[in-house]
């Protein structure tokens, strides 16, 4: 009977293990494999194919929309004209729109670098007999994994 467990890289799994060592389960029956986390740049403009959640356009071209019909409808009372006045407001609003979010990016971005990336994650697999499951979920429930699972032989 094969039991996995998802751990982070931390002194806890140091504890799980060595647990498992003092219950009987020999080192041989551990596995223990680290996952790499991706770590995709990040980019300022998305594409078709791919998003990554973040886009500066959106609210620059709601400000701009909003800029514009508050430029044209003042424009017919101001000496240029409602036209002129609505690409005024919509050259405003783009502008201020993306620089706003490019203000949120790079300061979620630098916050990001300060904090500091999270370890990676560490899953387990133990190799036991099926008298021995409960005290193996045990132990690793006791010892802060993320998740376990088993798998019947």
């Amino acid at each position: 009977m094969y039991i996995f467990a998802t751990f982070d890289h931390s002194t806890y799994l140091e504890l799980a293990l060595a647990a498992m060592e003092e219950n009987g389960i020999h080192r041989e029956k551990i596995l223990a494999v680290p996952i790499n986390r991706r770590n995709p740049k990040k980019r300022l403009f998305d594409t078709i194919h791919s998003s990554d959640g973040v886009s500066l356009l959106d609210s620059g071209m709601a400000l701009a929309t909003a800029f514009s019909v508050i430029g044209a409808s003042y424009g017919f009372v101001l000496k240029w004209g409602p036209i002129i006045w609505g690409l005024v407001g919509a050259v405003a609003g783009a502008s201020i729109g993306i620089l706003g979010s490019l203000i949120l990016y790079w300061r979620k971005h630098s916050k990001e670098k300060r904090i500091g990336k999270k370890a990676t994650e560490v899953i387990i697999i133990i190799d036991c007999q099926p008298e021995q499951r409960a005290m193996v979920e045990d132990t690793l429930w006791d010892y802060l994994a993320y998740g376990v699972g088993k798998l019947d032989t």
